[in-house]
């Protein structure tokens, strides 16, 4: 088996990340708390890092223009169509769970 040259492997990820962002986006009943309780990051952390890199490239975007990209529209419409209120047990869990940077 040969490894992938830098280029492929550049294809690779995009691809992946492609994948990603579809499955989130179809898989809107999962609240990004829940994804940040099991996981460590949620659909915004992506957004974020999305963000950082257009920036280290020299492209400015604003964290709405990124959370845009990730969610598939914009933020405050995905909120206002998909988020629910985080109940006592996601709020408890979160503040065991959340990254400490």
């Amino acid at each position: 088996m040969s490894m992938p040259t830098s280029e492929q492997q550049t294809e690779f990820e995009a691809a992946a990340f492609r994948r990603l962002l579809s499955h989130l986006r179809k898989r809107a009943d999962v609240q990004n708390i829940d994804l940040m309780n099991l996981a460590g990051f949620c659909r915004n952390c992506l957004s974020n890092w999305y963000l950082d890199a257009a920036r280290e490239a020299g492209v400015e975007l604003t964290r709405e223009e990124s959370r845009e990209i990730v969610y598939g529209m914009p933020y405050e419409e995905w909120k206002a169509l998909h988020q629910t209120e985080a109940t006592e047990t996601q709020k408890a869990a979160f503040d065991v769970n959340r990254p400490r940077e």
